[in-house]
Parts: structure tokens; sequence; C-alpha cells
């Protein structure tokens, strides 16, 4: 994995991350030195994806121990649970930002005086940095076998190196099969409204040397129908334990269309995306600016007026998903025994 697509960095007690608004056009970073500049990053999608959210959002909190002025523990507490809230509010359906400020807090408690919270967070979110690649690379090496020499593999959004640290989930997958001397074709979807496919998947997977198309979010129906697709794809922001996967919005009717054509459709992702209190209706669907919608390089596309529905993610039905990849291993229906295996 090439170092400038860590998406992720800590260095010189900041975070660097790549500004994802500015791809594919130019490769430009982000410095943050404060834990408000992650939540801005986070909120307004210069870093986005589940994994890299959640990393993204620990070391937030380690800036926020960095800059606080307590003079005790309690106050430091304190000035973390304030911390927390801020990066807590931002993105609503990924559950890999919950896990991290949980896990990051629960850290920050066991400490015993205010250097020792410090070190003991700083610690634990370059930590996370490493595992994320880490269960990436398992999560690739699990899956690839699901991937045959030859395919033509659809992929929604992105789920790559760009949406973690470094790897992917759903890409860290496709990487694996190359790197096994598979030889397979990419298509990615555009992904309106933010174009997460074509701004995103497509410069990775070209960076890194796949044959990769592009085709619009409407002719995935058309491409399915004249055998063009061998297999699907994706990452998710969060899973369930009934199997119910919530990803980037249009992941619900790919998997509709691959279930009419027989055609398997995979979901990868780590167990720290996996939700196993939640019921399917108790998961909130982030509502995102209509202007994303109603404009295009700021200029407008929809009449002064009209109705904008604009959700971020839609939730995919267990009877449609073929399998589910983690770096535990690969699971199917039924999902409710299945996923909680992988916890135990």
């Amino acid at each position: 994995m090439n170092i400038e697509l860590m998406t992720v960095k800590w260095e010189d007690e900041s975070v660097i991350l790549i500004d994802q608004t500015k791809l594919p056009s130019k490769l430009e970073y982000v410095r943050c030195k404060r834990y408000e500049q992650i939540a801005d990053c986070i909120k307004n999608m210069v870093v986005r994806g589940a994994p890299a959210i959640g990393v993204a959002a620990a070391f937030g909190l380690a800036l926020a121990a960095l800059k606080s002025k307590s003079k005790s523990k309690e106050e430091l507490i304190k000035d973390l649970e304030v911390a927390y809230n801020t990066l807590r509010s931002t993105r609503p359906t990924a559950v890999n930002l919950f896990w991290a400020l949980e896990r990051i807090m629960k850290k920050a408690r066991e400490g015993n005086d205010i250097e020792s919270i410090k070190k003991n967070i700083l610690d634990e979110a370059l930590t996370m940095l490493k595992e994320d690649i880490d269960v990436n690379k398992m999560i690739g090496f699990n899956g690839s076998s699901l991937i045959d020499d030859g395919d033509t593999v659809l992929t929604h959004c992105n789920a790559g190196a760009l949406a973690t640290v470094a790897y992917g989930t759903a890409l860290g997958v496709l990487r694996a099969v190359k790197e096994h001397g598979k030889k397979i074709s990419v298509v990615a979807t555009e992904t309106r409204p933010v174009m997460q496919g074509s701004r995103l998947t497509a410069f990775e997977l070209k960076h890194d040397g796949f044959d990769v198309s592009l085709a619009p979010d409407t002719a995935i129906g058309s491409l399915m129908a004249r055998g063009m697709i061998n297999k699907v794809i994706v990452g998710a922001d969060r899973v369930l334990k009934s199997g119910h996967v919530f990803n980037k919005i249009g992941t619900y009717q790919i998997a509709v269309l691959a279930k009419m054509h027989n055609i398997p459709f995979y979901v990868a992702a780590p167990l720290s995306s996996f939700d196993l209190k939640s019921k399917p209706d108790e998961v909130i669907i982030e509502e995102r600016k209509y202007d994303e919608v109603t404009s295009i390089g700021g200029r407008k596309l929809v009449p002064k007026g009209v109705r904008i529905f604009n959700p971020a993610f839609d939730m995919t039905p267990p009877e449609l998903i073929t399998a589910i990849i983690t770096e535990k291993g690969i699971v199917k229906q039924p999902y409710d025994e299945s996923i909680p295996r992988l916890f135990r």
C-alpha cells in the first residue's frame, strides 16, 4: 500500500488527513491540531468511510487531551466528555465512530493521573490505526477466495484505502485477489450525489493499477442483464446481528438487482462496524444537505421549491446478502446465528 494513500496519520502532535473533497483533481492534506477541526472534517466529509471516521475521532480525543489545561483527572475527563459529545454528533449512522470514542474514553478513565491518561489515549489511538490496517488485510485475505480469476466485480461507493486508514475493506478484498495473482476487472458506480465512486474509487483503483471502469448508478441493471458483472462487493457503515446492512444509499437497489440476476452479493466489514444491540428500525439514517442534490460545481440544477430527499444510507436486508466477510472469517445465513459466533 502506497504510504501517500494513508487516509489518517499522526505527525508532530497533529492529525494529517487526505482531503477527500479535493479528489481526484488534487491530492491534498489537511492538518488538524484541535478536535473541533477533526469534527468539521468528519461532518463535511473531508474524511469519510466508517473505519477512517472511527480512527480520526480517536485522534480527535487525543488532541482534546493534549490541548486540555486541566489540573486534575476529573477536569481532564470533563474536557474529554465535551470533545466526545462534539465528535459523536458529527455522523449518526456509521457505528465505528461510537465504537472508537467509547474505546478511547474507557482507556482515559483507567488512567491515574493527567500525564498517564494523555499517554494512554494517544497510545490507544495509534494502536487503533495499526489495527485498522491489519484487520483490513485479514478481511482481504479471507474474502479473496470468493473472487475468481477473470471475474468482473462491481463495487459501490468507496470502501477502499480512502475509507479506512489504508488498504480498505471491499477494495481490500480486491487488492488481496490481485496479490494472489488473479486477474480481475472492476466496475465502480458513480455513487451519486457526492460521487464517491467516480471521484474516489476510480482514482484509488487506477492509482493501484487495476483494470477499472465507471458506470452510472442507473446503468447497473442493464450491465447485469447483459452478463457483464460476475460478483458484487461493498463495504458497510453498520451491520446488525440480524444481518441487516446499512451502507451508502443505492446499495439496496444494487442488492435487489444482483438477486434478480443470480449474482453473488458480498459485504466486507470489520467487527468494529457491527452493532449487536440495535434493531433495524432503531438505526438513524443520516439526511445530508440538499445542495448535494440541487447543484453541481456551484451550478443550480433544480427549480426552487422542489422537495428534496437526500438520505446518505439505506438498509439491505439479509436475504439479499450472499455472505459477509470479516477479519474473523466469512459468515452466511442464518446471520442471527453466525454473526454472534464471531464475537465469542
